[in-house]
Parts: C-alpha cells; structure tokens; sequence
C-alpha cells in the first residue's frame, strides 16, 4: 500500500511526545533528529528544530480520518482548548464550502494539522 507521511518540525521531542501521547500516538521511532509516532495507520515524522516559533510557523499537513468526530472529542478529553488564539488548540469540525468537514489542531510548535473527514472525499 502507498502512503506518505509529513515531515513536521518539533522544538522538544519529550514535549512532542507527550503532547501526541494524549491523542493516542505511540513513539515508532527516536533518534537524536527524527522521531515517528503512529496512530493506528496514522504516522506523524518529526524533525529536530528548536528554533521553531510557533507564532511564526507555516508548518501543516492534512490527516484523512475514517472517524473526525471521535479524534476531535480526543483532543478535547485531552484538555486542548477549542478557541482561536493561542497553542495548542483545536477547531470543531464544519461543513466547508466544497462540501467537506474540516476541523484543525495546532500543536504546541505552531503546526496547523486539517482534520478531514474521509466520508467527505
């Protein structure tokens, strides 16, 4: 099966790890520069870059998700406030304009993952 992973950048492994813990990731793989963390058939690969700035950070991927609604209340169990300032946070699922439901989690290094529903592709 073909599949492709994003390359994400992470100031802190230990903090990444922990953070992504809590939404259900498991550590795959950890090095002094790389670490993977792997939800079911999700993974995530992370670069060492402590000089990210979340503020400034243009970081983002898109993850297809069989059940968006289940992984959006994750994030919320695991304390990520749904507001519109600040990181980490999380954004309800809605309905876009093309027709599809998007939701969004930034995580504590600025980086904008798109929560996509896959029944909406």
């Amino acid at each position: 099966m073909d599949h492709a992973t994003p390359n994400l950048p992470s100031a802190d492994f230990d903090r990444t790890e922990r953070f992504y813990a809590a939404l259900g990731f498991a550590r795959s793989w950890r090095d002094e520069g790389w670490m993977i963390l792997k939800r079911g058939t999700v993974s995530l690969e992370f670069f060492s870059h402590p000089d990210v700035d979340p503020a400034t950070s243009w970081f983002s991927c898109c993850l297809r998700l069989d059940d968006l609604d289940t992984f959006y209340q994750t994030c919320l169990v695991a304390g990520i406030a749904d507001t519109r300032t600040g990181w980490p946070r999380v954004h309800s699922p809605r309905v876009e304009a093309w027709g599809g439901r998007v939701g969004a989690l930034i995580d504590e290094d600025g980086t904008l993952l798109r929560l996509i529903g896959n029944e909406e592709r």
